[in-house]
């Protein structure tokens, strides 16, 4: 928060799970990690806010999602309707994927440019229908999706090892 704060963000909260709308005025919505193997029915449940993300999008909305927040925006997470945003469907597993990871950017995105290197750890027990396009290639795989406004993927970025992920978010949502 502090990074986004220092590159003239107004940081609001809010919880897709009790929330029923966006804050008024948003612009960008950043989904971090979480448990959604806990909060799967309740966030499913929560039929407006799904909505609205969606038509957020719809409109140009920008968006980071990071891990269950990857989840939140597909079709499903084992049965659970979800945002729908993505097309992938999503299933927790007993398999533990945890790591760092020295990624490099396929593609360009509201965080990221090409050819860019960043680092981050996975860390999750759920397996997500693969991309056709990955955003994110590493020595032994990749993930992410991402289009003109949505990021999406497994990998929690290190923010503080690249400060220009707050800057290039910031400048999406003017």
């Amino acid at each position: 928060m502090e990074l986004l704060i220092a590159a003239g963000a107004e940081v609001v909260t809010f919880d897709p799970v009790r929330d029923e709308d966006l804050p008024e005025g948003t612009r960008g919505v950043i989904l971090p990690g979480g448990f959604p193997e806990v909060y799967a029915s309740e966030l499913s449940a929560n039929e407006r806010l799904r909505a609205r993300m969606a038509e957020f999008v719809a409109s140009g909305g920008a968006v980071v999602a990071e891990c269950a927040g990857l989840l939140y925006l597909s079709r499903e997470l084992d049965d659970h309707p979800m945002c729908g945003i993505l097309d992938a469907k999503a299933e927790m597993t007993g398999r533990l994927t945890l790591g760092y990871r020295d990624a490099v950017a396929v593609q360009d995105s509201v965080l990221t440019r090409a050819g860019e290197r960043y680092r981050g750890h996975e860390f999750h027990r759920t397996v997500c229908t693969p991309p056709d396009n990955p955003v994110w290639r590493w020595i032994d795989g990749g993930d992410g999706y991402a289009s003109d406004r949505v990021l999406a993927s497994y990998l929690h970025l290190h923010w503080a090892g690249s400060p220009v992920l707050a800057a290039r978010f910031v400048g999406e949502c003017r």
